[in-house]
């Protein structure tokens, strides 16, 4: 989706503020509020857009132990069948198929390391991880960083 100046400011103005009303961003961009609410649609019905809803922090509910768990899986069982047993996990909050060593990346959260251990031995006990290997998250210095990406990108 080819994106112009005033969808950059937009979006921008959305991901800094995502609680302003329409009316008042079409105020401080100076453009009318139809404009301002065609362009949204527009983009979330592009996919630039993913989502309005709130963002849950793990931590503020008593998770505050993170982790990447690189996991090989036994391979005749395939990579959804094994997501779709992750997702059935409250602690597993994303997984990714990777290249590399591993076939698999988790994040998961805990409410300690003991917790992670329980964590982790629920991902090895759906019985498709042949091998779990985790790195634990001391910082977050950053994450969901999308808006450089749109601020940058140049569209013919």
């Amino acid at each position: 989706m080819e994106l112009d100046e005033l969808d950059r400011r937009i979006l921008t103005l959305f991901t800094e503020q995502p609680r302003i009303p329409v009316l008042e961003a079409s105020r401080i961009l100076s453009v009318a509020r139809a404009t301002v609410q065609a362009r949204l649609d527009r983009m979330t019905k592009g996919g630039v857009i993913s989502g309005w809803g709130p963002k849950i922090d793990p931590s503020s509910l008593g998770y505050p132990v993170m982790a990447f768990c690189s996991l090989t899986i036994e391979q005749d069982s395939g990579h959804d069948v094994v997501a779709d047993k992750l997702a059935s996990i409250p602690e597993v909050q994303e997984v990714h198929t990777v290249s590399g060593g591993s076939d698999l990346l988790v994040k998961v959260v805990a409410r300690s390391n003991p917790d992670l251990q329980r964590v982790i031995d629920s991902i090895v006990a759906t019985r498709m991880v042949v091998r779990s290997s985790s790195t634990l998250v001391l910082n977050t210095h950053f994450q969901d960083r999308s808006l450089p990406l749109v601020q940058t990108t140049r569209m013919p």
